[in-house]
């Protein structure tokens, strides 16, 4: 027999809503609510003084060529971020998810990364891939391969991405064992007895069965690439050489900070959330049609 619980006035909902609405209201709508206002205003340096210039920053903005490297660097790097450690946490996740002796500490080694912080992870594979001391920096140039990403675009591009999806490989690791340890073993053992290889279960049961996973952390994995790899970026490349590597975070940073062009800072961040906003709208759209609930 089940009991409801329903409350008795509404004063007791509101107080449990209240710190979250609370939390909410001062680290999301009144920053972007700073934002909007800031974007219409053309400030000093030291901001002593202001003037209303409307969407002008707006335009200054979508005209700048270096905002537009900026834009495509960024869709090619959330995009290769997202895959790779997609694909990667899958892999592992599957792997992890056989009997085999010791798995339960192979899948504690995995969660670790994850409490790497991003900066701390940069350095890490900066020890990795200096052209001079790193392991696999040296490794390559010894072999032939030209690598070096303070002078190369391409390699710096390459190095931040895996910087990134190793960072969050783990996260995605998590959310693809749990899917995979909830496919009712039934049906595969119904697949393999009906003589489905390994590889067609996979495919024809497994991965579809995951599909609301993989949604859910396709959406994350590219807000994670668009917002939360400003540690990576700045230090490994300081997203150079170049602007090879800056992104549009990036740019907000150097923009806001370096450069103290607070309107224009505010003005890429505003159209940054939209961007983000409506890639995940378009996201809702479209892939979610394709997912199995």
């Amino acid at each position: 027999m089940q009991r409801k619980v329903i409350f008795q006035g509404r004063l007791l909902p509101l107080a449990l809503l209240a710190p979250q609405l609370a939390i909410t209201v001062m680290f999301f709508f009144w920053p972007a609510g700073r934002a909007i206002y800031q974007s219409l205003l053309r400030e000093d340096a030291f901001g002593l003084s202001s003037e209303f210039v409307g969407l002008e920053n707006f335009q200054d903005v979508l005209s700048d060529p270096n905002w537009l490297n900026a834009a495509l660097n960024s869709l090619v790097f959330s995009g290769c971020v997202a895959g790779l450690a997609l694909g990667l946490a899958l892999f592992l996740a599957v792997q992890a998810d056989k009997s085999l002796r010791g798995v339960t500490i192979y899948r504690s080694l995995l969660i670790w990364p994850y409490a790497v912080a991003p900066a701390v992870a940069a350095v890490l594979w900066l020890f990795l891939f200096q052209p001079q001391v790193g392991l696999i920096g040296r490794w390559l140039n010894a072999v032939g391969i030209g690598w070096d990403y303070r002078l190369n675009g391409r390699d710096a591009m390459i190095l931040i991405v895996i910087a990134a999806a190793w960072k969050q490989v783990a996260y995605n690791f998590i959310f693809f064992l749990a899917g995979l340890q909830s496919i009712p073993a039934s049906v595969l053992e119904a697949a393999a007895i009906d003589g489905a290889r390994p590889t067609r279960r996979f495919w024809s049961i497994i991965f579809p069965l995951l599909s609301p996973t993989t949604f859910f952390l396709l959406v994350v994995n590219l807000t994670y690439a668009f917002f939360e790899t400003f540690g990576i970026i700045h230090a490994l490349t300081s997203g150079g050489p170049g602007q090879a590597t800056e992104t549009l975070i990036y740019k907000v940073y150097v923009d806001g900070v370096q450069n103290l062009n607070l309107g224009l800072s505010s003005a890429q961040s505003v159209i940054l959330m939209v961007l983000v906003i409506a890639l995940t709208a378009v996201q809702f759209r479209a892939v979610e049609k394709k997912v199995h609930y």
